[in-house]
Parts: C-alpha cells; structure tokens; sequence
C-alpha cells in the first residue's frame, strides 16, 4: 500500500478594508483581472466567476509578451459569503480561504495543497505575492 502525503501551505494578510470590499474584490471577475498576478511580466486578461458550491471559476493566467499561459480554475466546495471559500482546483488539489473581519479589516488566511513540480518555498512566495497584489488593489479603491 503506498499513501502520499499532501503539502499545506498557508499564506496571510490583513486588508484594510471591511470584509464586504474584501469579499466583493476578492469576487468579481472585473476586479480579479486588476490583481491577480504574482509579477508584473504577468497578467491575467479574463476571469469568469459562479461564486456558488457546485459553481466554477476560471482565470486565464499569461506572460505579457504571450510566450505563456495557463487557465487557471476549478469547483467551488463551499461558499459561505464574507467568511469563506474552499474550491478544487482542477488538478484536484483543495484550497481553503478564510475572511475573518478584524474591525474595519479584514485578515484574509489560505491554505492550498502544495503541487509536486516547484518548491514548495516557491509556491508559497509566489501566492503570497498574488494574496499581497489584491491587498495593495483592495486598499486603493
């Protein structure tokens, strides 16, 4: 019998801004365009969003001199509006996000199951930058 050990990494931040901002950038396909990058060579030119367990998303992922891409998506698991997401990523790897209002902010926590092709320390950085990107747009509104 073999098992394989699934990798969690947890990534953080704290959003000035109230939980129903939080939420509402964190949800709408036509804010997700502006913040969901890790790097500025990157962008991501299309999202599409049924917030609903059972529901899809897709966000289409691409180098900015269009040397490459990938869509990134997958089923929502459960969704309890202002407080929490988890979704299955396409590959079947599990993501669970949780908003917590602090106040007049919002601590934002994500667990995601690790891939097995980059470093683990790689992964973590680079959805910490997307989580960081969406904390710097969210505030700027």
């Amino acid at each position: 019998m073999t098992t394989t050990e699934k990798n969690i990494i947890s990534i953080e931040t704290t959003v000035n801004a109230p939980v129903e901002k939080t939420w509402k950038t964190w949800t709408t396909p036509e804010d997700v365009v502006q913040w969901n990058t890790a790097s500025p060579e990157w962008h991501t030119p299309r999202a599409e969003n049924d917030l609903r367990a059972g529901g899809t998303f897709l966000y289409r992922m691409e180098a900015k001199d269009g040397s490459f891409g990938f869509d990134f998506g997958g089923v929502y698991d459960a969704v309890t509006p202002n407080e929490y997401i988890e979704y299955t990523m396409g590959d079947g790897r599990n993501v669970k996000n949780h908003f917590n209002a602090v106040g007049n902010q919002t601590h934002i926590v994500i667990h995601f199951e690790a891939e097995n092709q980059n470093p683990l320390d790689m992964q973590q950085a680079g959805w910490q930058s997307i989580l960081d990107n969406f904390r710097k747009y969210t505030e700027s509104l």
